[in-house]
């Protein structure tokens, strides 16, 4: 079955359920209000409970995030308009504004894969040749830029405390960008403002951004293993072929049964890239029922590691490599 065909099959599984939607939203909500509440009085008594608690949180933040996802796929409720309401709310607490980042995300659906449309909504990924031509400044600075402590720890913090605040690239002449943004800062300058004056320094610091960074953290990790596995699949726009791109492209991050639920089965994202409109709930239906799905760019926690030391496509054997393999290969 090729990957076009797939689309057919897949759409039986689009529909949502309002009532499940709903409870998975109260799950994730109701628990991250109270374990953010236990951690602000736990921090009158011990920091480093304080910390515990507000690291279990960032898997409830993250949860939440996953779900504004699906919100901004149209695929979370059945009304398009509390789909996207709830995506606006929560995108107050995940610090994203929900309008800005749905259009990056639909380009990056549109074009994951396309050598010739890099940029937007994805992680910056050089071909060997175009390092090579790079000067040993720019080579230097693009090294730093995928090293996993800028990837996985500055690069979050840049994403959501600092781009997120304002429309970036063509969004910036739109009106509608600026208003998702700016109502976002505003939304979440009254809500920190709130936080402080109840919670004071302890709230802030101890609670509310180790909370958010660890989320942050874990999901860029998602992101970039979802594309930046050794065989993943990139075209220049002549050969490149949208479900093609969407079924090989994207791996199926295959993880434990407690971090599939924090992480809304996201992992499931070769799937996701062919139907995007399927409620996470929906994709272990997937799975159950197409065996052949299973497999298809299977990766495990464990072989998932790997993926960090990989930093440039190379087009010949058509393999993500390291810096390593590539300066080898050079030789």
């Amino acid at each position: 079955m090729t990957a076009r065909d797939w689309v057919h099959v897949l759409a039986q599984y689009r529909e949502p359920n309002n009532w499940r939607s709903s409870f998975e939203l109260a799950v994730s909500l109701i628990p991250f209000i109270l374990l953010w509440v236990l951690a602000v009085w736990v921090s009158q008594f011990s920091y480093i409970g304080a910390l515990l608690i507000s690291a279990l949180n960032g898997l409830f933040l993250l949860r939440l995030f996953c779900i504004q996802h699906d919100c901004g796929h149209g695929s979370f409720f059945g009304n398009r308009k509390v789909s996207d309401w709830i995506g606006r709310a929560l995108g107050v607490v995940t610090l994203t504004p929900y309008d800005v980042w749905r259009r990056t995300h639909s380009i990056h659906h549109s074009h994951a894969g396309d050598l010739d449309q890099r940029g937007i909504g994805d992680v910056m990924t050089l071909t060997v040749e175009e390092y090579h031509q790079r000067t040993p400044f720019g080579r230097f600075l693009y090294r730093a830029y995928r090293h996993p402590l800028v990837m996985f720890g500055l690069g979050p913090t840049y994403i959501f405390f600092l781009q997120n605040r304002m429309p970036h690239g063509r969004m910036q002449r739109e009106s509608k960008y600026w208003v998702s943004a700016m109502g976002t800062n505003l939304a979440v300058a009254v809500l920190l403002t709130v936080i402080g004056y109840v919670g004071g320094f302890a709230a802030l610091f101890l609670v509310f951004l180790p909370t958010t960074l660890i989320a942050a953290s874990i999901g860029v990790w998602l992101f970039y293993v979802q594309h930046q596995f050794e065989t993943t699949h990139w075209d220049a726009a002549d050969d490149w072929q949208l479900h093609d791109a969407a079924l090989h492209g994207s791996s199926h991050y295959d993880l434990p049964p407690i971090l599939r639920w924090f992480t809304a089965n996201i992992g499931i994202h070769h799937v996701h890239h062919l139907y995007s409109r399927i409620p996470f709930y929906r994709l272990t239906e997937v799975l159950r029922d197409h065996q052949d799905l299973v497999e298809c760019s299977r990766m495990t926690l464990l072989q998932s590691l790997k993926c960090a030391s990989l930093d440039l496509w190379d087009e010949k054997s058509r393999r993500l490599v390291s810096f390593a393999a590539a300066r080898r290969a050079a030789a």
